[in-house]
């Protein structure tokens, strides 16, 4: 089956062979799905005033033949529909794209913390043969069809910093929906055998952000070394037996 670079299930995601990533996902029981709805149905309503400035600049009329095609009870069409009346007071484009990546990297700031404080999860991630099961995840695709840079396993939820390669061994493009399939299921198979339980393990959504260039990679590899230093639980983030790093470097 054909992969898309942009796909969605409550959250958007881009993907793209060759490119680096910061991922962040939690298991079932650490936060509320509807909490991750509400801020997705805020991302998607900018991402189509967004694909609607664009349209406006090159003349096209497609936002019109989607409103008269969708469904009128459907949310689509609630979306498609207030982008007219949105256009009048409408910023720039830039400013939308800025407004966008800003209200990621806030709803984002304030999941992390949350989980942080959470305690609610039945299982425990950083429980000895738990993390050992992450880890061997987490390395599983190292050298094949990706290179790591930092992980950090938290009780409930997972950071993960990773360069996929462009291609695999066998010439096919490298999708980080694949990747994030497999991670996902290889471990909730081995960490549901190990405390005896049955069904989903992880929230379906994951949270990923593309990585622009070096000192954006430094800085998410900063945040995710960092995140048992912030929660309080260590004082130094080599303390924690959950951390992984390649050695990147800061960028000159």
């Amino acid at each position: 089956m054909q992969k898309k670079e942009f796909y969605k299930h409550i959250l958007p995601h881009f993907q793209q062979p060759g490119q680096a990533y910061f991922v962040t996902w939690c298991l079932k029981d650490a936060v509320p799905v509807k909490a991750v709805a509400k801020y997705s149905e805020k991302l998607e309503l900018l991402k189509h005033q967004i694909d609607f400035h664009r349209d406006r600049k090159f003349g096209t009329s497609c936002r019109k033949s989607r409103i008269q095609t969708a469904n009128p009870q459907s949310r689509e069409r609630r979306f498609l529909a207030s982008e007219y009346q949105w256009l009048e007071t409408a910023g720039s484009l830039k400013e939308l794209k800025k407004e966008y990546y800003s209200l990621r990297q806030k709803h984002f700031k304030a999941f992390d913390k949350y989980l942080d404080v959470q305690q609610n999860a039945k299982i425990d991630l950083c429980k000895k043969q738990n993390l050992e099961i992450m880890m061997e995840a987490l390395n599983f695709w190292q050298g094949k069809r990706l290179e790591n840079e930092a992980f950090c396993i938290m009780s409930n939820h997972v950071h993960w910093v990773f360069q996929l390669f462009e291609k695999d061994d066998n010439d096919k493009p490298v999708y980080l929906q694949d990747i994030m399939h497999s991670v996902k299921r290889f471990s909730a198979n081995r960490i549901n055998k190990n405390e005896k339980r049955t069904g989903a393990l992880w929230q379906k959504e994951s949270f990923d952000t593309t990585i622009r260039n070096e000192k954006h990679m430094y800085n998410v590899i900063e945040y995710t070394l960092n995140n048992p230093v912030n929660a309080g639980l260590v004082n130094n983030r080599e303390d924690w037996p959950g951390i992984g790093i390649r050695g990147f470097q800061p960028p000159v």
